[in-house]
């Protein structure tokens, strides 16, 4: 048993790489296909989905940094 108890890097890595690519698809998709069905988009739809696409890129950015590197290394 390790530092942080029995984590699985590997899975928490993919997992939060493909939550980060899974949030960015939807607010980007969102995004498109909302304004080709309904043209103009409410605000808040519109900061919905840009806060999908900045989340999915942060998290799926910094996951990989922080659960397969960073973590790994001060077991």
């Amino acid at each position: 048993m390790g530092r942080y108890g029995s984590l699985d890097y590997a899975r928490l890595t993919k997992g939060g790489f493909f939550l980060g690519l899974g949030l960015f698809v939807l607010g980007a998709t969102g995004e498109l296909v909302g304004h080709l069905v309904y043209g103009s988009l409410p605000a808040w739809e519109h900061t919905l989905f840009f806060y999908a696409e900045v989340f999915g890129l942060l998290i799926g950015f910094f996951s990989p940094w922080v659960f397969g590197v960073l973590l790994p290394l001060t077991e």
